[in-house]
């Protein structure tokens, strides 16, 4: 009898572990941009690492890193945590969206990937050059955009 119960408690425990890195595939996922930075839907995305590290893979495979590294000047350089739109989520997710000179990622990027694109550009501020590095060589063997212009 008790080692039933040790079972299902030790399940459990499991079970409810790592909900920063919770993984939701449902219908739930963001058709639209977030209404405002007190949208309910945000810390879906900002307090989950999957989530942020998803927007990191976008991040490289739409080319951003070719403007926005931490080497770029500071009007495009994105760590330093000083954005020309404002730093909330719904304010950076609109940057990305909709104020690109002659790109509209709003049309052609899906929502869910601009979520996340969003929430990862918001966690660079706190990206120490050791987790820059890992990052980066985790994501050596991902495909990377020069420049991303869109669909073919």
């Amino acid at each position: 009898m008790r080692t039933g119960r040790g079972i299902v408690l030790l399940t459990a425990a499991i079970v409810s572990g790592c909900t920063g890195e919770a993984r939701t595939v449902t219908p739930a996922v963001p058709q639209t941009a977030p209404r405002s930075d007190s949208d309910r839907r945000i810390p879906a995305y900002q307090a989950n690492f999957y989530q942020i590290g998803q927007g990191g893979r976008y991040f490289g495979w739409y080319g951003c890193a070719a403007c926005h590294h931490e080497r770029a000047d500071p009007v495009r350089n994105l760590a330093d945590g000083t954005w020309r739109h404002g730093g909330g989520f719904a304010a950076v997710y609109a940057a990305i969206a909709d104020h690109h000179r002659g790109a509209d990622y709003g049309r052609v990027i899906p929502p869910e990937q601009l979520w996340q694109i969003t929430a990862y550009v918001r966690d660079l501020p706190t990206h120490t050059p050791e987790k820059r590095r890992r990052t980066s060589i985790d994501q050596s063997a991902e495909p990377q955009g020069d420049a991303w212009r869109g669909p073919l």
